[in-house]
């Protein structure tokens, strides 16, 4: 019997349910004899990044945090592909994985500008790669589908990281239904996909309760509540020893319980903490408060 699971996202409370059905094994077990690179081409070890993405808005406004993320772009290694693990795309029971060679824009937000609604990112999906990756995760049933796309926690923030779309995208959903240690295994299991050209990118934020954000506060560089700020330091000094227990283990540090109040904008972050080898340092690219309490922090192992 397939596997199916269930697809929803989540900005403004609300969650839309989309049913996807899983790829027939034996197209998977096919395509996992492809080869994902031409013979002999040579394919350096991609970096693991995680992103804190914010509002939507960020997608077309020039800010500090926009201008970074381009920079960042360019001082990136190109990869052959980009999964991206968003906080948007949450599955129950299964890890989705999509396959769509050319995923859709997915607008899954609303009370934005039209603006906002109009913009496409239109980049390639690479089905060989994301095939292959439902082998290289062993941690739960993992499923191909065609169901999803890019959603906004994907686009918004690759559309200054890459603008001309140009690089392969696809997506790995969050089992809604398991606890961090499961995210952080999954990470682990995605580290192979480096050594084949591929970028892990988390997105989500370390600092993500929107009943508890407060609106026209301008950018800066600290929180306006102190339970922001102290889970939000209590996260880069973790990260500053890679003390991956103690981030798998988020619950028990300071302000948890307000800054995560859901976990699903934190748990992109311990895919990209699992993926990254437990040598490798987080390098901090971006850091600073959106709307008061959103953690903008953004990392680079590797």
């Amino acid at each position: 019997m397939p596997l199916t699971t269930t697809l929803a996202t989540t900005e403004l409370g609300r969650r839309g349910f989309l049913m996807g059905t899983a790829v027939g094994a034996t197209a998977v077990l096919a395509s996992l004899a492809c080869s994902v690179q031409a013979a002999g081409a040579a394919i350096r070890r991609m970096p693991v990044i995680f992103i804190g993405h914010g509002s939507p808005m960020n997608a077309i406004t020039d800010n500090a945090f926009t201008r970074r993320l381009a920079a960042w772009g360019k001082e990136l290694p190109r990869p052959s592909a980009i999964l991206s693990v968003s906080a948007h795309w949450l599955s129950r029971g299964a890890t989705g994985v999509g396959v769509q060679e050319r995923p859709k824009t997915i607008h899954d937000f609303g009370g934005f500008p039209q603006a906002l609604f109009d913009v496409e990112y239109p980049a390639p999906g690479h089905p060989a790669l994301a095939r292959e990756t439902v082998g290289v995760v062993k941690q739960s049933p993992v499923i191909a589908t065609d169901q999803w796309g890019l959603d906004h926690g994907t686009w918004t923030v690759l559309k200054h990281l890459y603008p001309k779309a140009d690089v392969p995208v696809f997506q790995l959903s969050i089992d809604y239904d398991k606890p961090a240690a499961f995210h952080y295994a999954v990470g682990r299991d995605l580290a192979a996909l480096r050594d084949k050209g591929v970028l892990v990118m988390g997105s989500g934020n370390v600092v993500h309760n929107l009943r508890a954000t407060d609106r026209g506060t301008p950018d800066g560089p600290s929180a306006s509540r102190p339970w922001a700020q102290s889970f939000d330091d209590a996260v880069k000094s973790a990260l500053a020893g890679r003390d991956d227990r103690a981030l798998v283990g988020y619950e028990k540090l300071e302000g948890a319980s307000t800054a995560v109040a859901t976990p699903d904008h934190y748990f992109p972050l311990l895919y990209a903490l699992g993926a990254a080898g437990s040598s490798e340092r987080a390098k901090t690219v971006y850091e600073g408060f959106q709307s008061g309490t959103l953690s903008m922090r953004c990392l680079q192992f590797g």
